[in-house]
């Protein structure tokens, strides 16, 4: 069957429909990666958002019940050049266009994705729909104009747990050590392999709502507090950033991604949107206390402005060097640091690991 991508511009593609029928909206970007179309999928930072795939092909190794980011699909859409058919991995279970279909997420295929992430690169992320429909572009386009948008609306209350539950969950393979350490994480969309890292060095996780009030959490006396990563504007999201406000100083913090965004604005710090964003699991980010260079995996269309961090308070730790906007930062003389990537390395290299042990390192140091 046809299918059609809109974009608000008035830019349109004609491929072929991938998974379920029907029509989906939301901000179209693109991701670099190569593989890893599974954890993007169920990540919940691509709530309300279509991914293009800007890799050609799409699917060959299928999907499997051990690689989900979370409990379903999040990503409003999926943009692809070619679906592989065939499927090829031990661990499939079901193919990428079944998958789709069973969680009811309207994809295509079979258009210019090399043309459609250089005019995003050169227009900006926008707004878009992909539609099995045959109602007329017009029709499609006022739609698409009235419809919701991206900038100033809270995501995060829309992918956020509904109650509080404790990690692991059955299934996890125990870690190698002792569960010392109790960690409370915020979740504003927070990804299972990002609990799993934390789980990995010792720590017993709770998981509490987004809008959970900080003396609920002091409650249950963690060792520390993990701000997790999540989708969209981090500005509507205020009233996590008063909670964090009142917590700082009393626990060691550590954040990802809409966490660092988060803790910015706590510490006083303004965001701001980027033209296209950053997603990928190749983007080169330089520590600057040891000059290392690593190469991260990120899914952001927002940043903390470091020109506007409070510079008697805190230190810049990390900087993106494609266009050097501000990746990481910690506090001069609390235990509060984050970084804007994804360390857990899923999908994506493994270099940033040591931001798990660093938590730890700061949660034992506290205690002591």
């Amino acid at each position: 069957m046809n299918a059609r991508l809109l974009l608000s511009d008035g830019l349109t593609f004609e491929g072929l429909s991938l998974g379920a029928l029907g029509t989906a909206t939301g901000e179209v970007v693109f991701n670099t990666a190569m593989m890893g179309y599974q954890e993007i999928l169920t990540d919940p930072s691509y709530h309300f958002q279509l991914v293009t795939m800007t890799y050609p092909q799409i699917g060959n190794y299928g999907v499997n019940p051990k690689d989900f980011e979370s409990r379903r699909i999040y990503a409003a859409g999926f943009i692809i050049r070619e679906y592989s058919p065939v499927v090829s991995h031990w661990q499939a279970s079901k193919s990428l266009d079944e998958y789709l279909k069973f969680y009811g997420v309207v994809g295509i295929s079979d258009i210019d994705t090399r043309a459609l992430t250089r005019h995003l690169r050169d227009c900006g992320a926008q707004m878009g729909m992909i539609t099995t429909s045959d109602e007329s572009a017009q029709t499609l386009m006022d739609r698409l104009a009235k419809g919701k948008q991206l900038v100033g609306r809270d995501l995060a209350r829309e992918v956020t747990a509904d109650a509080i539950y404790d990690w692991p969950l059955d299934g996890e393979e125990p870690p190698e050590q002792p569960l010392d350490f109790k960690v409370a994480v915020y979740d504003f969309g927070v990804k299972f392999s990002i609990l799993r890292a934390l789980y990995r060095q010792g720590c017993k996780l709770r998981i509490f709502p987004a809008h959970t009030p900080a003396d609920e959490v002091l409650a249950w006396n963690p060792d520390g507090i993990f701000l997790s990563n999540g989708p969209g504007d981090p500005e509507p999201v205020d009233y996590a950033v008063k909670t964090v406000q009142s917590l700082l100083g009393k626990k060691p913090i550590f954040g990802i991604c809409l966490g660092h965004q988060i803790l910015g604005l706590a510490l006083g710090a303004k965001t701001s949107k980027l033209k296209f964003g950053h997603h990928g699991a190749n983007h080169p980010v330089r520590h600057l206390p040891t000059g290392a260079v690593e190469i991260t995996s990120q899914n952001h269309g927002f940043i903390v402005d470091a020109d506007s961090l409070p510079a008697d308070e805190v230190e810049i730790t990390h900087i993106n060097l494609n266009d050097g906007t501000l990746e990481g930062f910690r506090h001069k003389r609390l235990p509060v640091f984050s970084v804007q990537y994804h360390p857990e390395s899923a999908p994506g290299p493994r270099d940033s690991r040591y931001l798990f042990e660093n938590f730890v390192r700061e949660m034992k140091q506290f205690n002591a």
